[in-house]
């Protein structure tokens, strides 16, 4: 049989299990945001074998978005870890059938610590959903898996479930970019989040000519500079910017000889400027949308730095 048949068989029974879930969502579903918005502590998740792996990814999910929570293995549970769970937190268990004999026995202990229960179930008529105080359906109509033994569609409807509860609480948390950077700050994004433009620029020795320089001077300047460019300032105020691009303009458009001609020939004017405190992730976007490598750093209306994007790249 074809792979890639085969693969998009795959690809449209999990799609088909995702988009059924619209049709699953009850008032269950909005009851459960409320209660864990309006919890003063953890929504613990527990899921044993491949529920449990969905579980684990779903509670890191909320942990770095703004909802604490840990993953609690349920045959663990009833060998001391239940110790884990105050009678703030809200138990989020995860089971297909429903069924799960691990998930089953903890259910009665849980409930009689007074911890809120959040079902999430294939089933509506399981132990699990009935037992909940709020049930969330995953049900699906067919596994992707050729077998129908392995939880494929199932695995990714739970998962899918998982991520809207996470969106839907950083919505109502206002959960901002800011946020997601405190949780993730030896990331690569975390980083951009994080890093400012005063933290990445150019300041020492800036490659810095006159209105009246040479071209001599300016190549000079550019190279010891190494920054591939020159900012013309007049008397501490900035009149451009000669980048490696306009050198190039030069040599094809000028009709003087290159000896003649003087930085304010070639620089171009009002060079784009950013501020010190502004987030690195911006000035990449900034330059990027208006197709330019370089800004010029600007304090209180004095150049102090230079930042490009290739300094945007290193974050």
């Amino acid at each position: 049989m074809n792979a890639i048949n085969i693969a998009k068989d795959v690809f449209k029974l999990e799609a088909e299990a995702i988009n059924n879930l619209s049709n699953l969502l009850t008032d269950d579903f909005t009851h459960c945001i409320e209660k864990i918005l309006d919890s003063k502590g953890r929504l613990v998740v527990s899921g044993m074998g491949k529920s449990g792996h969905i579980g684990v990814k779903i509670s890191a999910t909320l942990a770095s978005t703004g909802t604490p929570s840990f993953f609690m293995h349920p045959a663990e549970a009833i060998h001391g870890d239940l110790g884990m769970l105050t009678k703030d937190d809200i138990l989020l268990a995860i089971s297909n059938s429903g069924e799960s004999e691990e998930i089953i026995k903890i259910i009665p202990l849980v409930k009689r610590m007074g911890i809120t229960l959040i079902g999430m179930a294939g089933k509506e008529n399981s132990t699990l959903a009935k037992e909940a105080d709020y049930f969330l359906n995953i049900a699906i109509e067919k596994e992707a898996c050729p077998l129908q033994l392995a939880p494929m569609s199932s695995t990714t409807a739970t998962l899918a479930m998982g991520d809207a509860l996470s969106a839907v609480l950083m919505k109502k948390r206002d959960f901002q970019p800011e946020d997601f950077a405190m949780y993730h700050p030896g990331g690569s994004l975390g980083k951009k989040l994080l890093t400012k433009v005063k933290d990445i620029m150019s300041s020492q020795n800036l490659p810095i000519v006159n209105s009246e320089s040479s071209f001599q001077n300016i190549i000079q300047t550019m190279t010891s500079g190494k920054l591939g460019l020159c900012i013309v300032l007049d008397k501490n105020n900035i009149k451009g910017i000669i980048t490696d691009g306009d050198l190039r303009r030069a040599l094809e458009t000028m009709d003087k000889p290159l000896l003649e001609l003087t930085a304010k020939n070639i620089m171009t004017l009002k060079p784009k400027s950013i501020s010190l405190d502004e987030m690195a992730i911006d000035a990449e976007e900034f330059m990027l949308e208006n197709k330019i490598s370089e800004l010029l750093v600007i304090e209180n209306k004095k150049l102090v730095g230079v930042v490009q994007l290739f300094d945007t790249g290193k974050i």
